[in-house]
């Protein structure tokens, strides 16, 4: 299913129309003046951007019609909160915006269920801490917000990670416009490393430009264990022989790897 061809909320995704730089501030300015007609155009007019930030979260298992909804409400917060005086495309303060209400809606209807308590004390150390920052201009440590809200650090540690979205392992952590790399490629396997694979495909492409005699040598020496004594007999030539081969059919190999 491709989002942004379908129909969502009963709207026709492919007809939304998209507005231009200027059509957005002169929108912006008419909204800051009461036009509640330029509320609804500007609106309708970044649906698509909502659209966008959705496909993120496919994976959730949540109804897209669900998602949508949600992302509007943050577009309209935006919308709301967004200063024309700052030099900032709007598209640039909306997306963390509508990110963020995504993921509260996805935290509060996590079938993980976190206790009305915990959640209420981890709301309140990002409250504090927003407010140390504020107030000292720097990140504050764990013990100075367990501080300010005479709580036990491990106590506002585990509130903390008790609200935190679970990740999905195909959630992209950079995209530079080429291939994703998402959560599982960042995920360390000791058995079965993307390393091991990789040294496996080159090996067996370095034995492709190997001679059959030279192919037939090193598969016995080196994946059936035998001697150079037990190869040279197999295939009728002196043990030295086998040595020189070898050591040419490995020298040949470091050529490729």
């Amino acid at each position: 299913m491709v989002i942004n061809k379908v129909e969502i909320c009963g709207v026709n995704t492919s007809k939304l129309p998209v507005l231009t730089d200027k059509q957005m501030k002169d929108l912006l300015k008419r909204i800051k003046e009461g036009d509640k007609a330029a509320r609804e155009e500007f609106i309708r007019g970044n649906l698509r951007l909502v659209l966008s930030i959705i496909q993120r979260f496919n994976n959730r298992g949540e109804h897209v019609d669900d998602l949508f909804q949600v992302g509007c409400i943050g577009l309209i917060k935006a919308i709301d909160n967004f200063d024309l005086g700052q030099n900032v495309k709007f598209s640039t303060y909306a997306v963390p915006m509508i990110i963020g209400e995504i993921r509260r809606y996805l935290r509060d209807n996590n079938s993980i269920r976190v206790s009305r308590s915990l959640r209420d004390t981890a709301y309140k150390a990002l409250q504090v801490r927003e407010q140390l920052v504020a107030q000292n201009g720097k990140e504050p440590t764990v013990e100075e917000i367990a501080k300010a809200m005479e709580l036990p650090a491990e106590e506002v540690v585990f509130a903390m990670d008790a609200i935190q979205d679970p990740i999905s392992l195909f959630e992209p952590v950079y995209h530079d416009g080429g291939d994703a790399i998402y959560v599982m490629d960042q995920v360390s396997d000791d058995k079965n490393q993307d390393d091991n694979w990789l040294e496996t495909i080159a090996l067996k492409e370095a034995m492709q430009k190997l001679s059959e005699r030279e192919k037939t040598i090193l598969a016995m020496r080196f994946f059936q264990g035998r001697t150079q004594m037990e190869v040279a007999e197999e295939i009728g030539i002196s043990q030295a022989q086998v040595s020189r081969l070898e050591k040419s059919a490995l020298s040949h190999m470091r050529k490729y790897i």
